[in-house]
C-alpha cells in the first residue's frame, strides 16, 4: 500500500538516514509530518535549509559557527590559556550548559579508530598541534568520551602535550564509561570539569 506512494516512500528513506532513527521510527515521523500543517512543515523545511547554507564550523575550533569564528573563539573574556579538547560539537555544548569552564575549546570530530581507518589526520588533530605552537596554551583539558575510542585518543593527545611541556589533565570519572558526553546532566559534567586530574 505505502510502497504504492512514492513521495510518502521518499519521506520515509530521507528520515531513516538520521542517526538514530530505523525504518518504524522514520515511518511514525513521516506520519507525524503528515498530520502537521503545511505551515509548519514548510517552516521545518526553511529551517533545515537556512541551518545547512549558514551553518559551518569555526575556523580555529572546528565548532559549529555561521561566521568565521564561533561565539566562544570570539568572546574576548574567554581564558585562553585553557584549552579543553572534545571529540564532537555536542560535548562542547555540554560542557558549556554546565557552566563549569571558562577557557576555550578544540573538536576533533571524532576518535581514533585504527579498526576504523581513522587515523591523526583524519580527525583535526593537525590544527589542534598548530594551536599548541602558536596560541599560549598553559593546560590542555582532556574531554574525549570514556571509550575505548575516547580513552586511546586522550593517550594520544597526552603524549604530544607532554612533549610540548603542557600541563595534560582529564576529566574526572564522575562520567560513566562508555557513555558519551552529550547524554550526561550538567550536574555531572560540571563535578567531572572540577574534578579534573592529570594525565
Amino acid at each position: 500500500m505505502l510502497g504504492s506512494l512514492p513521495s510518502f516512500a521518499r519521506l520515509e528513506a530521507e528520515l531513516g538516514k538520521l542517526p538514530g532513527v530505523g525504518r518504524k521510527t522514520a515511518a511514525r515521523l513521516a506520519f507525524h509530518l503528515l498530520r502537521t500543517s503545511e505551515q509548519d512543515v514548510e517552516a521545518l523545511a526553511a529551517a533545515l535549509l537556512e541551518m545547512r547554507r549558514k551553518v559551518g564550523f569555526c575556523q580555529r575550533c572546528f565548532h559549529i559557527a555561521e561566521t568565521a569564528l564561533c561565539q566562544t573563539c570570539s568572546n574576548v573574556n574567554r581564558e585562553s590559556q585553557r584549552l579543553c579538547v572534545v571529540q564532537e560539537p555536542q560535548d562542547l555544548l555540554a560542557i558549556e550548559r554546565s557552566h563549569s569552564y571558562a577557557g576555550l575549546y578544540h573538536v576533533l570530530h571524532g576518535a581514533l579508530s585504527p579498526l576504523d581507518g581513522i587515523g591523526p589526520d583524519d580527525l583535526k588533530i593537525p590544527q589542534l598541534l598548530r594551536r599548541l605552537d602558536q596560541e599560549p596554551i598553559e593546560e590542555i583539558i582532556l574531554a574525549t568520551n570514556f571509550t575505548v575510542e575516547g580513552e586511546a585518543t586522550a593517550l594520544y593527545l597526552a603524549n604530544i602535550c607532554r612533549d610540548k611541556k603542557i600541563k595534560v589533565t582529564r576529566l574526572a570519572h564522575g562520567i560513566p564509561s562508555g557513555s558519551d558526553l552529550e547524554y550526561i546532566d550538567a550536574g555531572t559534567v560540571q563535578q567531572a570539569v572540577a574534578g579534573r586530574r592529570e594525565f
